[in-house]
């Protein structure tokens, strides 16, 4: 599926929630690997305000792509920010919604 650049120029980004590790398996812990770089990837939850609306976005990032120490309240620049929908079926249930993936998170102050 084709995935689409997302500019958060004109936008104020904070961090929501500290980065987590993003899981493949829940009951086994299997950690999710980017397959290009071979890197650990994370989810961090971001406020997103801009135009006069906010909303959380958690988005993926490598391992590599973020300071140690990322706390809520800092403020932050995306770097590389992109969108893609997604569609899946499990246990007879169709879901949909849209993923966001950075190549990195950095300090804006």
């Amino acid at each position: 599926m084709p995935s689409f650049k997302i500019d958060l120029s004109s936008a104020v980004v904070f961090v929501a929630t500290a980065p987590t590790p993003k899981l493949v398996n829940q009951k086994t812990g299997e950690r999710a690997i980017d397959r290009e770089t071979g890197a650990g990837l994370s989810t961090v939850g971001l406020l997103v305000s801009d135009e006069g609306e906010g909303n959380l976005w958690q988005v993926t990032i490598p391992e590599t792509g973020f300071p140690e120490g990322l706390a809520p309240g800092t403020p932050v620049k995306v770097v590389g920010l992109k969108a893609r929908d997604w569609e899946n079926e499990f246990n007879g249930q169709k879901r949909h919604g849209i993923s966001f993936r950075a190549v990195a998170i950095t300090s804006a102050v």
